[in-house]
């Protein structure tokens, strides 16, 4: 089935209702806060957040506290080695960027491309992590593939079965128009939280009956 991508948003707007414009103010938490959200729940980003930005008073102590200081501050979000190294070599590339702040506004000015290449030249920052910070804190025209957003499109048809997470990338950031990219990746994510999740999804919603090819949708009585 060829799937048209704005009859697929109008669906899930139907369903969900229009998501609220998300503009951050702080494009360095929305980094770091990427980060720790990287393969985890969100309740254990939200805490591991809040236990980072109450332990350190300003970028400047995060970047410098010790190792494995850090890395206990942020433990509930998992990977907790490799999370607080990757913090300190964002801060790190940010500061010398910028020649000692800790700012992100250098990347407001560049093309999508340059800013996305920046961002994923940091150790650990991957194409999801930059599309984030890029769409949510500079409305950059990027879609950014979590694994909400890459099972809804393999079990929709937008994606093969087989794409690996790169091509995902590739491939619906092509697809999606620049309009619809914020909209449609949050939205995507609410439908993979409360329908279609990984394990016993819930098809019984008009969206899954249009679009899902999942076993579940499949064994639907129909009729």
């Amino acid at each position: 089935m060829d799937i048209d991508i704005r009859e697929l948003h109008r669906d899930l707007v139907s369903l969900h209702e229009r998501p609220d414009p998300a503009h951050t103010t702080d494009g360095v938490r929305q980094l770091l806060g990427t980060i720790l959200s990287q393969s985890v729940a969100d309740a254990q980003t939200a805490r591991a957040t809040h236990a980072l930005f109450e332990a350190y008073p300003d970028y400047r102590a995060m970047e410098t506290a010790p190792h494995e200081e850090l890395a206990d501050i942020i433990e509930v979000a998992g990977l907790k080695n490799q999370k607080a190294a990757r913090i300190q070599r964002a801060l790190t590339a940010i500061r010398k960027e910028t020649g000692g702040e800790y700012t992100l506004m250098f990347l407001a000015n560049q093309s999508t491309e340059a800013a996305q290449s920046w961002l994923t030249d940091i150790k650990g920052v991957g194409p999801k992590t930059a599309s984030v910070v890029l769409n949510f804190h500079f409305e950059k025209p990027t879609f950014a593939v979590d694994t909400h957003v890459e099972r809804l499109a393999k079990r929709f048809g937008l994606l093969d079965s087989t794409a690996s997470n790169k091509r995902a990338h590739t491939e619906l950031n092509e697809l999606v128009p620049d309009d619809l990219k914020y909209s449609l990746h949050v939205l995507m994510i609410t439908h993979g939280r409360e329908y279609c999740t990984a394990q016993s999804p819930n098809c019984a919603n008009s969206v899954c009956q249009t679009y899902c090819s999942c076993p579940a949708c499949d064994s639907l009585d129909t009729s």
